[in-house]
């Protein structure tokens, strides 16, 4: 149903609108923890994913979407506030935003939309991103099993008044560990065909079948949500967005700055605004989005201090490109001891800076033990085992664990970075240049590099008195 909402005037948030707007609806849908290119979509050869194929041929692909920072919270708060990790705040996982922060409820909430979040939440504070709550999906991450979800809630969002647009993120905790959803016998392990970046051990496969069964369990949720949605009678009228958030948890995806980190699926679908079974090279990232919603439910992002800018012009098939560089941030800390890691990306090759290259690389979760005194996730230890025997598993375990100063991967013939280009006498005008741009992005947000991958930062930043990072009252692009 179209709408015409009446004037609304936002003095507060510096948002005029004096037109009369037919405003869409949204739907976000989000995986969590899934490595871009396990989907078949971008060339997975295992999953079977139905339901997110069938709504890329319903809309466009973006073949180069990023996030700054490749852990939960901080990609999140990225997407939500259109900054990034510095200038909103959220540097660090489980750390808080500049209690300052304003976020997709505000900025939609202004053009008059319902915004809501279903699912897991996972940013902070509280008063930085007023979402209504949603019901009906675990928003627990680690629970063991997921609770069984229900779609009563977001129908019940969606429906409630046809005459208010409404904006709904569904935050899905699929295929975030524990791997216990879904049925891991489609999946025998002798059949599967791992990434390179993947040791091969009989654990990793038996885990990565486990991993692919969530996968399928995560797609056929978004099934279940995009049916919902339809049911609804909202479906012509709303712009739909997938994405997978960040790689998963095995070794050298999540809480690091490699493209399988990174790097994630982005998917769009809007009945008569983008096209139909469309590929795009464009490049973007989280920081974008908001202010393109702002854009297509007719505001003026340019008002605001977002980092990110509208990639409206894409989603609507006018061109093919948007910005020329994306970015990344790693900082460990509290995922295992400092271990601050800064990047730029220009769409072909990427740029990655460790800035303590002497330090061993350690992530808590992928090495430590339960209170039990048992295993976290006893397929690393299997690549260290492996490494005696193996060549190729002793090398990914030295990949993981000691990084030179410098990487330079070309991703387009590289995804997985496997070929340090860093060092490549053919390669030096490439790297000097994308050298001057990473430095000139941290020096535009405020940062210092490693002085914020410590105790000290994050726990300021917990209790809103940010030590490190620009306010959040001006645009770092």
């Amino acid at each position: 149903m179209k709408r015409i909402l009446p004037l609304l005037l936002f003095v507060a948030l510096g948002q005029a609108d004096d037109t009369l707007a037919k405003r869409p609806n949204f739907l976000i849908i989000m995986a969590d923890d899934c490595t871009y290119n396990d989907l078949p979509l971008y060339g997975g050869q295992n999953a079977r994913t139905p339901n997110i194929d069938r709504l890329a041929s319903q809309g466009l692909t973006f073949n180069r979407a990023y996030l700054a920072e490749a852990m939960c919270q901080p990609c999140r708060a990225e997407l939500m506030t259109g900054q990034y990790p510095l200038h909103n705040g959220c540097a660090w996982n489980h750390s808080a935003s500049q209690p300052s922060v304003k976020s997709m409820p505000h900025h939609l909430g202004a053009l008059g939309y319902r915004v809501g979040i279903a699912g897991k939440v996972h940013v902070k504070p509280a008063a930085a991103f007023p979402f209504e709550n949603v019901g009906g999906f675990d928003p627990s991450c680690v629970r063991n099993p997921t609770q069984p979800h229900e779609l009563n809630g977001i129908s019940e969002f969606m429906e409630r008044d046809s005459k208010q647009p409404f904006c709904l993120v569904v935050a899905l905790v699929e295929p975030h560990v524990p791997w216990v959803m879904g049925d891991p016998s489609q999946y025998p392990p002798a059949k599967l065909k791992l990434p390179p970046n993947i040791a091969d051990t009989l654990r990793t496969r038996q885990d990565f079948a486990k991993y692919l069964a969530e996968i399928t369990y995560m797609d056929g949720q978004v099934g279940q949500i995009l049916d919902t949605l339809k049911a609804s009678g909202e479906e012509q009228e709303t712009g739909v967005l997938f994405t997978s958030e960040q790689g998963s948890q095995f070794p050298g995806n999540k809480w690091t700055n490699w493209n399988t980190g990174l790097h994630t699926a982005l998917v769009a679908r809007w009945p008569g605004q983008v096209p139909a079974g469309k590929r795009t090279d464009a490049l973007v990232q989280y920081a974008d989005i908001l202010p393109t919603l702002v854009d297509a439910a007719g505001g003026k992002p340019l008002l605001r201090p977002y980092d990110g800018s509208s990639f409206l012009s894409v989603l609507h098939g006018k061109t093919g490109t948007h910005r020329q560089f994306t970015y990344g941030v790693h900082n460990n800390i509290p995922e295992g001891p400092p271990y601050p890691i800064r990047s730029v990306n220009d769409g072909e090759y990427h740029y990655i800076r460790n800035l303590s290259p002497d330090e061993i690389y350690i992530e808590k979760h992928l090495m430590g033990t339960r209170g039990t005194g048992q295993l976290n996730n006893p397929y690393w230890a299997t690549w260290v085992w492996d490494s005696w025997n193996s060549p190729r598993s002793y090398n990914l375990v030295k990949r993981y664990m000691h990084r030179p100063a410098e990487q330079l991967y070309r991703v387009t013939t590289d995804p997985y970075e496997m070929k340090n280009l860093a060092n490549h006498p053919s390669e030096a005008k490439r790297l000097a240049k994308l050298r001057a741009e990473l430095d000139r992005w941290m020096t535009a947000q405020g940062d210092p590099g490693a002085p914020v991958d410590t105790p000290e930062a994050i726990q300021a930043s917990k209790r809103g008195s940010h030590l490190h990072g620009q306010p959040a009252t001006e645009s770092i692009r």
